[in-house]
């Protein structure tokens, strides 16, 4: 889709919601592999989202929509790093629009008054605790919990255990120190996309049978591993039009003549395309992954992930079932010849 100055034109996607539709794993040779010890097959993760009518998109369906859609692959890394940034920017339009519209925070005259209470009173009964940046009704000099930033969560990074002297980062078996490393994973059945403890830097090989969360304890006190069991990502439907600024200030991708989120141009611009439901919606619709895509896994109405193509050949099912009641019906003959012979025995025997 390209414009008069050679642009791809992006604008019709505002109108379109993102539906992560599943992950998936492809082996691959890691070309990078020159020691010993490195992995020579790792694993590379897929994931296949859906763009569809934001005004027929629904959240409660696994499909998002039924007609009128594009179904895409991208890679992992590449969809969390452009979904995160869709949802900072949804949060923090909710929270400039909260403080401004609905919070009532203005200074009542009060010397006791704090507007910083009064804000974080109201992002918490809202249930919006992504707005607060400290508590102000913490104790001075307490030490508040550190948050952790969800888009470091999309690469995988090296591991480093937080107050734990005696592990450093490394688990000491036997004097031989071991590395690890923490990132993203496609959970086994497809339908989510988990954190886990690896100890390989392609995040390739579990640390233990539980996907490191086991390993990620000991390492840390027996904390728990942040999204060891739940999903890194919603499958809500995420509008890919651009919230408009509180005040009708422009920022970030907002200075830009489309109303797209830059998170959706990104996820279009790198994503393989199969846009046959596309047709007679835009332009010049692109098919050229829809070979691609088959196989990929997907999520389906009734919860369970199943691939596309993965139907039984109807061919093979005949030939099953002719083959099966051929044997039956040999079998009964066979029955028959020996129960007759064994009467002309005991004939002849007389």
């Amino acid at each position: 889709l390209e414009g008069d100055n050679g642009e791809v034109d992006y604008t019709w996607v505002a109108n379109y919601s993102l539906k992560f539709q599943g992950c998936h794993n492809i082996p691959r040779w890691n070309e990078d592999a020159n020691d010993e010890d490195d992995v020579r097959v790792s694993n590379t993760a897929l994931v296949r989202f859906r763009l569809c009518p934001s005004n027929d998109c629904s959240t409660d369906s696994a499909y998002g929509c039924k007609s009128g859609y594009g179904d895409y692959v991208v890679s992992m890394d590449t969809y969390l790093n452009a979904y995160f940034e869709s949802v900072q920017q949804d949060q923090e339009y909710n929270c400039e629009y909260a403080m401004n519209y609905e919070c009532n925070c203005a200074d009542g005259g009060d010397d006791n008054y704090s507007e910083e209470m009064c804000q974080y009173d109201c992002y918490m009964n809202k249930g919006m605790e992504y707005c607060v940046e400290n508590n102000p009704y913490a104790e001075e000099g307490a030490e508040e919990e550190e948050k952790q930033d969800i888009r470091e969560m999309a690469e995988c990074q090296q591991f480093e255990a937080q107050n734990n002297n005696n592990n450093n980062n490394n688990n000491n078996n036997g004097g031989e120190q071991v590395e690890y490393f923490m990132g993203p994973h496609c959970s086994d059945d497809g339908s989510a996309i988990r954190m886990g403890l690896f100890t390989d830097d392609e995040c390739t090989i579990f640390a233990d049978s539980n996907n490191g969360a086991t390993t990620y304890a000991s390492l840390t006190y027996g904390a728990s591993m942040p999204y060891a069991t739940t999903t890194l990502v919603g499958t809500e439907c995420m509008s890919c039009k651009e919230p408009q600024d509180v005040d009708q200030n422009n920022n970030n991708d907002q200075q830009d003549a489309d109303e797209v989120k830059e998170g959706c141009e990104q996820l279009y611009e790198a994503s393989a395309k199969c846009e046959a439901g596309l047709s007679g919606s835009i332009q010049y619709p692109d098919n050229s992954g829809c070979n691609f895509m088959q196989g990929i896994k997907i999520i389906r109405k009734n919860g369970n992930v199943y691939s596309v193509g993965s139907s039984k050949n109807k061919t093979a099912t005949v030939f099953i079932g002719l083959f099966g009641a051929g044997f039956v019906l040999l079998a009964g003959y066979s029955y028959y010849l020996k129960t007759k012979l064994e009467r002309a025995k005991i004939n002849l025997s007389e």
